[in-house]
């Protein structure tokens, strides 16, 4: 333990790692809270079947971020950072997914008679296991199909471990907190999107909600196809 401890204190610089891991903390939360297709994904789930499908759409998130950085560890997305092919096809099957999940959105089926029923009731008491399954998975396919994520760790997380470090497990150390983070941040925007769910319950502010969600999955989507490398 006390060699732990060594490691997360002492460089061989002399430099004290607290102030990488205050940097390192720093870079992940702007990262985090600026909008993107994890935000985007968990606006959808939320809004279409409510906070603990966001939830769990949050957790598969956060498993993709862990994935990632244990990757990055063991050194596999170093491969993915130097293969200009497997990126470019893990990028467009990333891109194929949010358009999916767009189109998706677009044509859900018109839920106004169920709202009719009981305008008030959430979509949470409506929420089977299977929903809650669908939705991790949507979060992990999202994060996952993401190669920018993959060298992102793989570029960043070098940075922030200093020569001697065991490096997969300080990466996987990194890689939690980020994914801690991201935890946070999505969890408490599902908390909130949920409370101001009163207007949204409406059928058709939530039709409009849910075709708009869409059209910004598709947007991404084809941005992430698009856009070069």
């Amino acid at each position: 333990m006390r060699d732990h401890l060594y490691l997360f204190r002492h460089t061989p610089k002399g430099e004290r790692l607290e102030i990488r891991l205050l940097a390192f903390l720093g870079i992940a939360i702007v990262l985090t809270i600026t909008p993107g297709p994890d935000f985007a994904l968990v606006t959808r789930v939320g809004l279409a079947r409510g906070r603990t499908a966001a939830w769990f759409t949050s957790l598969g998130v956060v498993t993709g971020h862990i994935t990632w950085g244990i990757a990055a560890g063991s050194g596999v997305a170093a491969i993915l950072n130097a293969s200009a092919t497997l990126f470019t096809i893990l990028r467009l099957a990333g891109a194929v997914y949010l358009i999916w999940l767009g189109v998706h959105a677009l044509l859900a089926r018109d839920t106004a008679s169920e709202s009719h029923a009981n305008p008030s009731t959430p979509p949470t008491t409506r929420t089977t296991p299977k929903n809650l399954v669908s939705a991790y998975r949507q979060g992990l396919f999202n994060d996952l199909l993401n190669p920018k994520i993959g060298v992102f760790y793989t570029t960043l997380l070098p940075q922030f471990i200093a020569p001697g470090q065991p490096v997969f497990l300080t990466s996987l150390l990194l890689a939690s907190l980020f994914a801690l983070i991201v935890a946070v941040w999505l969890g408490s925007y599902a908390v909130l999107l949920d409370r101001a769910a009163t207007v949204f319950r409406r059928p058709k502010v939530r039709r409009i909600l849910e075709r708009a969600t869409g059209l910004v999955l598709i947007g991404l989507g084809l941005r992430v196809a698009l856009e070069q490398r």
